[in-house]
């Protein structure tokens, strides 16, 4: 079975399933375990991704509104590979290459179509069901309910602490940092989870534009920046632009010290096995008297 993934947290689900040998092209983006960079890239963006947030989200309105996808798939590539299976996404456009882009390329690819495995998680719970969706249409179905096993386990253990709470601070979230742009989806649920209570996004609902006078009025105890495909230096590099903006120094999180910065790149934009750790570094963030699990400065630090 051949397979190409095009999606970060696919990848991370093939090889965390025990099946990475089976990995015979990958997303310019899929970068973890390690040991994959040497799969071939079937993929490349047709914007910047080095520059400033403000550019790359002008970059991409520009593309949308020209009806072209922001990512290119490499044709000569995937014809050489012949994959089985492909695995994708139709939830975001601007996350990786949509179902819709594939669905139109396939037949200048391949003469035999390969099985397309395509996800699009709102919640934790969609997250769970596609991991296991990878693992049955992979062969190893009694794999993926023991990764499952363990993964769940480990949220459990967090739930049993944060179930106590009976004050949460208020939470905000923040997806993207020049526009502003409020973390939905899953993330809202991992917040609570760690102990939270987020005031921005809700579960379940996509990530959406938010403005300076909203984000000045809910006024969380927590601000946790984890702009999307950025990491940790990157992260903070951006948030100069938040820092530059006359409503930052009256924040409540600002003044009291309590902004973070977060690896979104790897952990909170990508819903795969790592969802876990995701959940881990805000319970540290949000109770550090409840929890410590060494992630500090590796997968999240202070501003």
């Amino acid at each position: 079975m051949r397979i190409v993934s095009l999606l970060p947290s696919c990848t991370e689900t093939v090889c965390a399933l025990g099946c990475a040998e089976r990995l015979v092209g990958r997303s310019h983006e899929c970068d973890f375990p390690p040991e994959i960079c040497s799969v071939p890239v079937c993929t490349s963006p047709r914007l910047d991704p080095a520059a400033s947030s403000s550019v790359i989200h002008g970059q991409i309105k520009s593309l949308l509104q020209g009806a072209l996808s922001i990512y290119e798939l490499d044709i000569a590539r995937l014809r050489e590979l012949r994959p089985d299976i492909i695995l994708t996404q139709d939830q975001c456009a601007v996350c990786a290459v949509s179902l819709d882009d594939l669905e139109k390329a396939l037949p200048q690819i391949l003469s035999r179509r390969p099985k397309i495995i395509s996800v699009a998680p709102l919640r934790l719970v969609d997250v769970w069901t596609d991991m296991q969706t990878i693992a049955d249409a992979l062969g190893v179905p009694e794999a993926g309910r023991e990764m499952l096993s363990r993964l769940k386990n480990r949220v459990v253990d967090i739930i049993l602490k944060t179930c106590m709470i009976t004050k949460r601070p208020s939470v905000a979230c923040l997806e993207w940092l020049e526009p502003l742009m409020a973390a939905g989806n899953w993330v809202p649920e991992m917040v609570e989870l760690a102990g939270g209570r987020d005031v921005l996004g809700l579960p379940g609902r996509p990530s959406s534009w938010l403005e300076w006078k909203n984000l000045a009025q809910l006024d969380a105890d927590m601000l946790v920046l984890m702009p999307c495909g950025f990491g940790l230096e990157r992260a903070r590099r951006e948030a100069a632009a938040l820092e530059a903006r006359p409503e930052w120094p009256k924040l409540r999180a600002v003044k009291s010290k309590k902004v973070f910065i977060v690896d979104g790149s790897h952990y909170f934009n990508r819903p795969g096995p790592r969802v876990v750790e995701s959940i881990e570094i805000l319970a540290e963030i949000l109770q550090p008297k409840l929890f410590s699990f060494a992630h500090e400065n590796r997968g999240w630090a202070r501003l």
